[in-house]
């Protein structure tokens, strides 16, 4: 079980040595002096000039060697996290800023690999790993052999699944059977602890088929979040598979999910600057841990590299009180874990402190390599989700950098998937950007940003795949801009919210 150990230097030079990184004096060396290092960057012309697409990558390299020096992975909870992490607070107290690094617990989840589903009765039917399901994440180890019960089905496409969400849905369920589960309505994890509750040794659940889009037939792509209490082992399946089970008669499986799931202790990095209005701050973050599966250098190594590049380059002007409002920059751990990092600072905030927030700017995947460029949709005209007020003055500041460039952008919904949620929920006005994940890129938008219609944004979304290979350096370039842009002339109150 890894932790912080390393205190406030938290690691050690032979670490980086290890990881490809150099060293001076047990900290990794800063990025070699250029014009813009000796000088103030105290307008906007000058922060762009010197927000480049080598100083990103510089950061997107240092990351990848940090994965690579250990077991392929940045996961919070590792030692290729607490190195990712030594990595940024040391080139943050080089530029100038008041670092802290916040350590909590979480609950960590690793998949082993070689979970099975079997049926037993009343044929002999292995089905395959990766292929017709998956270890649910945040699942309880476990191996179990049971009668299957199914749960308040709602089949065929256009259907509006609610199968779990009710313990009424559980009346007349046996316990000790596995409960075969559907997606849709509410959370895997109210489902399963509903299961729990009822009697279920253990949860198959598969997606729900309510449309052709694969995103809702294949093994669904969701956790039973860091909270889950169920205390039983579960399975995600593809729709197709869970009908084939909802029709057998008689059905019996056998389930392993060979997984981990266990407390550790991770941190997030904080960055104040040393000048500016402290009761109205511009905050902005982006999430430092990677999944287990890769050493995640578009998810979220992008977004961490571009905040780090743009951090840099503000931070004179920051320091020396050039700009009117303190900013503020952070490196979220346990992202993947269910926005855990996040969630936590926001939590230990007082009243008086989230009201000295003049926003939060979120940067989760700015680089895929087949990209969109979406704004959040702080005002709701795109999806309906409203921001809290000023959300949609965020926006309207992103689309004015895209609009006066001739880049197209199309807004994205706060579809609660990344570090903003806990800012949201506290009514601090949130904004920032995303190039994609799993969805697919459109003709319409292929047409408008090149790439490959029908592909993921990011077919390595979540894997090993996703290196330093895996980056679209325009998508970065564009991007990183364009949050030096907004930091900016908020930071420099050149730009306000309302």
């Amino acid at each position: 079980m890894s932790s912080f150990r390393r205190s406030a230097a938290l690691i050690s030079a032979a670490g980086l040595v290890a990881a490809g990184l150099s060293v001076a004096g047990g900290a990794a060396t800063a990025a070699p002096t250029t014009g813009c290092d000796n000088r103030t960057n105290d307008s906007l012309r000058k922060v762009l000039d010197c927000v480049t697409l080598d100083g990103v990558l510089e950061h997107e390299e240092a990351l990848q060697a940090v994965a690579d020096a250990n077991g392929g992975t940045r996961a919070s909870g590792s030692t290729g996290y607490d190195e990712s992490a030594a990595y940024v607070a040391d080139r943050l107290r080089s530029a100038g800023y008041d670092v802290s690094v916040q350590e909590f617990d979480f609950v960590s989840f690793e998949d082993l690999g070689g979970s099975e589903l079997d049926q037993v009765s009343p044929l002999a039917v292995s089905y395959v790993e990766g292929t017709d399901f998956g270890a649910t994440p945040q699942s309880e180890p476990g191996e179990v052999t049971a009668p299957v019960t199914a749960v308040d089905l709602d089949l065929g496409l256009g259907n509006a699944s609610t199968s779990g969400c009710e313990p009424e849905d559980f009346i007349g369920f046996t316990p000790g059977h596995i409960a075969l589960l559907q997606r849709g309505a509410c959370t895997f994890q109210l489902k399963a602890e509903n299961a729990a509750a009822a009697g279920a040794v253990a949860v198959v659940f598969f997606n729900q088929g309510n449309t052709d889009d694969p995103s809702r037939t294949g093994i669904p792509a969701v956790t039973l979040s860091a909270g889950y209490t169920g205390g039983i082992p579960a399975l995600n399946a593809t729709y197709d598979l869970g009908v084939d089970l909802a029709a057998t008669p008689g059905l019996v499986l056998h389930l392993l999910a060979n997984v981990v799931r266990e407390t550790t202790t991770t941190a997030n990095v904080i960055a104040d600057s040393r000048g500016g209005d402290p009761a109205n701050v511009v905050m902005a973050g982006a999430h430092l841990d990677s999944v287990n599966e890769g050493p995640g250098i578009n998810d979220n190594g992008s977004g961490s590299s571009a905040l780090l590049e743009v951090a840099e380059q503000v931070a004179k002007a920051a320091n020396k009180g050039k700009l009117a409002h303190q900013v503020r920059f952070a490196w979220w751990g346990a992202e993947e874990s269910g926005l855990v990092g996040s969630t936590h600072y926001v939590n230990a905030l007082t009243d008086e402190e989230i009201a000295d927030l003049e926003m939060y700017l979120n940067f989760d995947m700015v680089g895929s390599p087949n990209y969109g460029l979406f704004i959040y949709d702080g005002d709701g005209s795109g999806f309906g989700l409203v921001g809290p007020v000023g959300s949609d003055d965020i926006e309207a500041l992103f689309e004015k950098f895209y609009a006066d460039r001739g880049i197209p952008s199309e807004p994205t919904a706060f579809s609660g998937r990344s570090d903003y949620q806990a800012f949201i929920n506290n009514g601090v006005p949130s904004g920032g950007l995303f190039t994609g994940a799993e969805g697919i890129k459109t003709e319409e938008q292929a047409a408008k940003w090149g790439g490959v219609a029908g592909e993921a944004y990011d077919s390595c979304y979540h894997q090993a795949c996703d290196t330093i290979d895996n980056l679209s350096h325009e998508a970065l370039e564009i991007n990183a801009d364009a949050i030096a842009y907004v930091v900016y002339l908020y930071a420099s109150g050149q730009a306000s919210i309302n």
